[in-house]
C-alpha cells in the first residue's frame, strides 16, 4: 500500500465555481469531500492563500531563472492554482457569514467586503497571469509578491480575521 505525501493530504476546493454560498463549504481531503462550516471553509482558504505568499518569498530568494525541472517550481505552481481556487467565490463566502451570524452593523461589513471582492479579483488576474507564463522566474514571483493588489489582499484578510475572532469572542462571552 502506497502512503499518500501530506502535501497531498492539504484541503483543495473541488472548483473555484463550485463552492456554495450557502454557509457551509466542501473541501477534497483527498479520499472524499467533506463538509466544513463557513468559518471553517474561510479558515482554508484564507490558509490556503498565506501558504502560498509565505512559499513565494522563499521562491523569490532562490533566484532561479525558471521553474522548468526544479521542485520549487512545481510546487510553487501548486500553491499558486490552489491559491486561485481559493480566491474564487471567497467574498461571497464573507457576505454569507455576515448574513448567517447576522453581524451588524450590516452596511460596514458589506462596504468592506466589496473591498475584499475587489482586492481578491485583482490577485487572482495578477496570480493567473503569472500561472499562465511558459516559465516564472524567481524574480517574476518577487514581483507578485510586492503587487499591492496581493498585498492588500492579505491585510484585508488579516483585518477581517481580527475583527471576526473579537465577535466570536463577545459572542461566546454574552451566550
Amino acid at each position: 500500500m502506497e502512503i499518500p505525501s501530506p502535501k497531498s493530504q492539504a484541503p483543495r476546493p473541488k472548483s473555484r465555481n463550485d463552492l456554495p454560498s450557502l454557509g457551509f463549504g466542501f473541501w477534497d481531503l483527498g479520499s472524499g469531500i467533506y463538509f466544513v462550516t463557513i468559518r471553517e471553509d474561510l479558515a482554508q482558504r484564507c490558509d490556503t492563500i498565506e501558504r502560498a505568499y509565505e512559499f513565494m518569498l522563499a521562491y523569490a530568494a532562490q533566484g532561479l531563472s525558471g521553474d522548468a525541472g526544479s521542485q520549487s517550481g512545481g510546487e510553487l505552481r501548486e500553491l499558486l492554482s490552489r491559491a486561485a481556487a481559493a480566491l474564487g467565490k471567497l467574498s461571497d463566502q464573507y457576505a454569507t457569514l455576515v448574513d448567517s451570524e447576522a453581524l451588524h452593523p450590516r452596511e460596514k461589513y458589506a462596504a468592506f467586503i466589496d473591498v475584499i471582492r475587489r482586492d481578491a479579483a485583482d490577485a487572482l488576474a495578477a496570480i493567473e497571469l503569472v500561472l499562465a507564463q511558459r516559465s516564472i522566474s524567481s524574480q517574476v514571483v518577487d514581483n507578485l509578491n510586492a503587487s499591492i493588489h496581493v498585498r492588500a489582499l492579505l491585510t484585508d484578510l488579516f483585518l477581517i480575521d481580527e475583527i471576526l475572532k473579537v465577535t466570536d469572542a463577545q459572542q461566546t462571552s454574552r451566550g
